[in-house]
């Protein structure tokens, strides 16, 4: 599933658009994407609005139109936003297509585990403010770090970085790359972790996100299938993916297994399990 820094890739995509009027909107309203929304809607209010700006949230991103009018957009496993020419022909899982006079900003899924929502009104609507304030935020600080683990004192720390109410847009090779920088195990209790230890994951939860927006969201207009193209190879992300894999600090082999649900790779010379 794309996370923070690839969310915000996709995201800059459609910034093509920005100032430009939608002159048409082509989408196959009865797909499970737009389930959340009223695609005749949407539609009818998108048809001659001029998107004005977009922002990037967690794993979403939302798109202001004149009209008092909000789209967002959720990519789930296999989404993506294009930019195509005019001429472009619509292809099977092109779910909804924004027309504008010398572009069209395609929302591609073959999956469907993404979703299409949309709202009207002055202010953003319930489903974007609610989420959770973001890494890079003043509000994400030491003190809500530590208020969250003692909640979820009991869980796994690598679950527990997957929850998106405190760690909005870290996903599971994120995660793996916060624990490794840290040097704390995958598997070590949420509350187990001393008040030093909480400081250097807050840490290392800021340092990922900034580096990964700048490399990965700061670079082009192409994302290749692997991102190692743009990560910093003294990163985990580098050596996690196959087997006999080596930790870049230590030189020793990597470990793979599920741990809270996800496939977790770590170092075990470097992050011990106390």
């Amino acid at each position: 599933m794309p996370e923070l820094a690839e969310v915000e890739f996709f995201r800059k995509r459609w910034s093509a658009g920005h100032g430009a009027k939608v002159l048409a909107v082509r989408l196959h309203a009865e797909k499970k994407i737009f389930h959340r929304c009223d695609p005749a809607l949407l539609k009818k209010k998108l048809t001659g609005a001029r998107l004005l700006d977009s922002v990037t949230a967690a794993k979403q991103m939302l798109f202001r139109f004149s009209g008092q009018s909000w789209l967002g957009i959720h990519l789930g496993m296999s989404g993506e936003l294009r930019v195509e020419t005019r001429e472009y022909p619509p292809a099977k899982h092109d779910h909804l297509i924004l027309v504008q006079q010398d572009r069209q900003l395609v929302f591609n899924d073959p999956r469907m585990f993404g979703a299409v929502l949309f709202a009207t009104g002055p202010k953003p609507p319930a489903w974007w403010t609610r989420i959770a304030p973001a890494i890079l935020s003043k509000e994400f600080t030491v003190e809500a770090v530590a208020a969250f683990l003692h909640r979820r004192a009991r869980a796994p720390i690598k679950a527990v970085l997957l929850m998106q109410e405190r760690f909005p847009g870290i996903g599971n090779w994120m995660a793996d790359e916060v624990l490794w920088r840290a040097a704390i195990h995958p598997k070590r209790l949420a509350g187990s972790l001393s008040p030093a230890e909480v400081r250097t994951l807050h840490r290392e939860c800021r340092k990922v996100c900034r580096i990964a927006l700048d490399t990965i969201a700061g670079k082009g207009s192409y994302l290749p299938p692997n991102l190692n193209h743009h990560i910093p190879k003294s990163w985990l992300f580098w050596h996690r993916w196959e087997d006999g894999g080596r930790c870049p600090r230590t030189g020793k082999p990597l470990q793979r297994e599920e741990v809270g649900g996800r496939t977790t790779c770590w170092s075990p010379a470097r992050q011990k399990l106390r």
